[in-house]
This record gives C-alpha cells, structure tokens and sequence, in this order.
C-alpha cells in the first residue's frame, strides 16, 4: 500500500465511487460479500487499491498545504517542480496561532520583531504525491492557500 487506507466514514462516503470500483474489477455486490466473508485477506486488499486510487487523485490536485501549530505557520504551494514554504515563526511563546486570540495578535504585529519569516524551496523526491502526503501525515491540511497567497504578494512588495 502506498498510502493509508481510507477510515470506515472515508468509505462510507465514498461508497458509489467503491461500487463503481468493485464494477471496474468485475465484481457484484454478492460477490463482495462472499469475498469479505470468505477471503477477507483479499476485500482487504481491494480495500487497500481503493484508498491509494483515492489518495493519488486527491494529492494529484493539492496546490497548497498548511501545518500551523502555537508559534509556526508552514504555508506549502505545491507547484510542478518544486514545493515552495513560507515559514512564520511567533517568538512571544504566550501567543497561540490555533487560537482566534492568539491569531487575532499575529493579525496585528505580523510585521513586529517578535515575527520571522524564512521562505524556501524544495525540489520534490521521486514521487510528488508521497512528499504531499507525508506533509499531511505530519498534520498539514489541503487548503486553497488564501494564507500563503497573502503572504507571497507581502513578501513580493
């Protein structure tokens, strides 16, 4: 498996796409529930297929990620090539970026000294879809990038 399997809730959300799947492998709905039953190893492992196919299309379309935690922003856009970072350090460790407070300060002194920025690239590995989703793993969240887009035209100016 080259991702995770897709949870329980995952899959029930998907599950015309599960079933358009199973059809592609030519398997009925019967035919499913004998598989579960009698060779759960095997549904399993077209569970497995499913998740990654999933995945490979969902992280094929990310354009932006972001893992924000107390005190650091990690803004990722994922272009063809490489995958740029704008990286926000919050030096006041009384400050929380996970709370509508503590974002609220970082609204107003975004350009104090008790701000530092750091902007990177990154070629991406072999494969750009593990790279994004291994950003996912650590926390990251698929986002449509408002944050980094902000940041980009400041820096820009």
């Amino acid at each position: 498996m080259k991702y995770i399997r897709l949870t329980e809730e995952q899959l029930t959300e998907l599950e015309q796409e599960f079933i358009n799947f199973l059809s592609t492998q030519s398997i009925t709905a019967e035919e499913w529930d004998n598989l579960k039953k009698e060779k759960p190893s095997l549904a399993e492992e077209e569970v497995d297929v499913f998740s990654d196919l999933i995945w490979e299309g969902v992280l094929a379309k990310v354009e932006y990620l972001e893992n924000i935690s107390a005190q650091h922003m990690h803004l990722f856009k994922c272009d063809e090539k490489e995958m740029n970072l704008i990286s926000v350090k919050v030096l006041n460790p009384e400050i929380d970026l996970n709370t509508n407070e503590g974002f609220g300060w970082f609204k107003k002194n975004w350009q104090s000294d008790f701000v530092e920025y750091l902007t990177a690239a990154k070629a991406y590995t072999k494969d750009k879809n593990i790279d994004k989703f291994e950003l996912i793993r650590k926390g990251a969240v698929i986002t449509k990038g408002a944050l980094y887009q902000w940041f980009d035209q400041i820096i820009a100016e």
